[in-house]
């Protein structure tokens, strides 16, 4: 029960209800003087000590500890000296060793009010300040600036201030937290920190311009993950321009309500202008639109690219399609109101506006509810070995609508096979490109630029190992250890937490 007080001399426990009380003394030997470095056995008096230790049934332990105050032999230093025990009592501590392990193992994953909880649970009574000292007493790792580094940002107060976060890319080690996202607070922490050969991080042009002026021979390397992303939403919006193509196959409606038709006036007037010669940012301007939908209008040949199928989901109604489509079958002139009654006696719970719009779209005389053009998307990005045999059946129908969809499923599978590294990855990825622009895949155009732009990180990602995807895991602690501590932690604490790991 004591074994972590045998280097003391116990020599009485009293049990006095609430807690514990463990009297003991110092064993006669001798001590090394902290000034002089004599050992001494020369006794110039006593004092007691009282600290807290680890609690025994649930009950706390005060242990009392008579100490011997000795002399310094050494001729000159006459110096007196408090014997101290290590591993027992540490110098100006109020805890002995092994309850101030606990007490730091508990603080460092719930921090200060949390942390004090707990304690106060296991009868290890701290205030939520004390828990904080004890925290930020805890040393930060100090190891050497390692050759492969990864660096992401992470938010300290969303859309407002950002941190940037540096681990070792091979080891997943926390080396950094720097208090902003600046390609100068970066530079100058690379300048001070030699000896970093490769940099992984995500597609911002900030770090990038960062590591080039601080580290010019450095390798950067894109993270994959953000490249299959962007790829993703490249498709998307090249499935969602072919709506008219694959819609049909389902026998699924292209929306034109009021919507549609301002969409298609905007495409000609957005068209209007360019053919003028007007620029994009003159024609947001005019037309009072953001610069990001003139573009999107400008990626649109013709405007039927602009058209999309309804956004229909799971509906309160669908499990009644079945009872609607042979009633009005059976009663082609039943009113909406009358099958309203009758599905409300099967349990349905919508309201009848809602059924007004279910038969309007078409959904009642539908075989089936058809997809989104996120779910079409969706099944051309998922691995084809993991596709269950209808839905490959199905994508095959669908990307045989037009040859745009063709060239897009065929596109897609050759980048995926890009993202396994290898050497000869960045040939292939010149080879990729010029089918992807052989193609009328506007959208995917531009994402190609986007990698022709960093095409050297880009080449990196495709042929060597390293990866961004540890840091973001890191920032994915991070953001559980923010809302442990509500937002309320100043960064000092925050930069703390997350170095500890």
């Amino acid at each position: 029960m004591f074994s972590g007080l045998s280097p003391l001399v116990i020599e009485d426990v009293v049990d006095e209800g609430e807690r514990i009380v463990v009297r003991a003394r110092t064993p006669q030997d001798t001590a090394v003087c902290p000034v002089g470095g004599a050992s001494s056995g020369r006794v110039h008096g006593y004092y007691w000590r009282t600290v807290a230790d680890v609690p025994v049934d649930g009950r706390r332990v005060v242990v009392r500890v008579r100490v011997r105050r000795l002399v310094c032999p050494t001729r000159g230093c006459r110096h007196t000296f408090r014997e101290q025990v290590p591993g027992v009592l540490e110098r100006y501590q109020r805890r002995t060793a092994r309850l101030n392990r606990q007490v730091k193992a508990v603080v460092k994953e719930l921090a200060g009010r949390a942390g004090s909880r707990l304690l106060a649970t296991l009868a290890m009574g701290l205030s939520r300040h004390t828990a904080l000292r004890a925290l930020l007493r805890i040393p930060l790792p100090t190891g050497r600036i390692p050759r492969v580094i990864g660096v992401d940002d992470f938010a300290l107060r969303r859309r407002h201030r950002y941190a940037t976060v540096v681990i070792d890319a091979e080891t997943h080690e926390r080396i950094e937290v720097l208090p902003d996202r600046t390609a100068d607070t970066l530079e100058a922490w690379l300048r001070e920190h030699p000896g970093v050969e490769v940099v992984c991080r995500d597609g911002s042009a900030t770090y990038a311009e960062a590591i080039r002026r601080a580290l010019p021979n450095a390798v950067q390397v894109a993270d994959r993950w953000h490249l299959w992303h962007n790829l993703c939403e490249a498709a998307l919006s090249e499935v969602k321009a072919h709506s008219t193509c694959w819609a049909p196959v389902l026998d699924a409606p292209i929306y034109d309500g009021p919507r549609a038709q301002t969409t298609l006036q905007r495409w000609h007037q957005v068209r209007d202008l360019l053919d003028q010669g007007v620029g994009l940012l003159e024609s947001a301007r005019r037309l009072q639109l953001s610069l990001n939908t003139v573009k999107r209008y400008a990626r649109a040949d013709r405007p039927e690219r602009m058209l999309r199928v309804p956004k229909y989901r799971v509906g309160l109604v669908d499990p009644y399609r079945e009872h609607l489509r042979k009633r009005r079958a059976e009663d082609p002139g039943v009113g909406v109101k009358h099958l309203f009654d009758e599905i409300k006696a099967l349990g349905f719970t919508g309201c009848l506006n809602l059924l007004h719009k279910y038969i309007n779209q078409g959904r009642a005389d539908a075989d089936r509810s058809h997809i989104s053009p996120r779910r079409l998307a969706r099944m051309i990005l998922t691995r084809p070995d993991n596709l269950k045999p209808e839905y490959r059946d199905l994508l095959a129908r669908l990307t045989a609508a037009c040859p745009e969809m063709t060239h897009l499923a065929a596109v897609v599978e050759g980048f995926a096979e890009l993202l396994t590294p290898d050497p000869g990855n960045a040939d292939h990825l010149s080879l990729w490109m010029v089918q992807v622009h052989a193609v009328d895949l506007p959208h995917l155009h531009a994402f190609t630029r986007g990698l022709e732009r960093d095409r050297d990180a880009v080449n990196a990602a495709l042929t060597l190992p390293y990866s961004n995807g540890p840091t973001e895991g890191v920032n994915t602690k991070t953001k559980r250890i923010a809302r442990q501590m509500h937002g309320r932690a100043g960064f000092s604490l925050l930069r703390h937490r997350i170095l500890l790991g």
